[in-house]
């Protein structure tokens, strides 16, 4: 069973991810989860990513597209905050609902790839209160691009 999470909702999967993962068994941080290491790319804005395995598609997405992945994310000191392998499920969502971070690192990937993304505190919560703060860390497995009509 897949989830669909719906663009205004999107904003808000973070803290019903925290709840439903209450009790679940954390995945352990990656060692490099605390900054980027030197083979890591940045971008201008400060993302830095790395591939962990390469895709077999040929497309990117675009920020208008729906995406399906699992993913798992941390704070830098190792604390995972939201997983949809945890949940047993994917996650498809619009590129263009979820934190900047994720809008722009995710249209670098193609299906089938797998990359960690360092995401600083401007391109993901921002401070918001209840939110997981500082630079976040995110594995992310894109399984399939959902093209939109433009």
């Amino acid at each position: 069973m897949k989830t669909r999470i719906l663009a205004p909702a999107v904003f808000c999967l973070i803290f019903a991810a925290a709840m439903s993962l209450a009790h679940a068994q954390p995945i352990p941080a990656p060692p490099d989860v605390a900054a980027p290491p030197p083979d890591a790319v940045v971008a201008a804005s400060g993302l830095a990513s790395k591939v962990l395995e390469k895709g077999t598609g040929t497309r990117h997405p675009k920020a208008t597209d729906m995406v399906e992945v699992n993913y798992t994310g941390w704070t830098t000191d190792g604390k995972m905050f939201d997983s949809s392998i945890v949940r047993g499920q994917t996650a498809t969502f619009p590129l263009s609902g979820v934190i900047a971070g994720w809008t722009e690192g995710v249209q670098l990937m193609v299906e089938g790839e797998k990359r960690r993304f360092w995401i600083p505190q401007d391109l993901a919560y921002r401070g918001m209160p209840g939110a997981p703060a500082g630079m976040l860390v995110f594995d992310v497995e894109l399984i399939h691009i959902i093209p939109t009509a433009q």
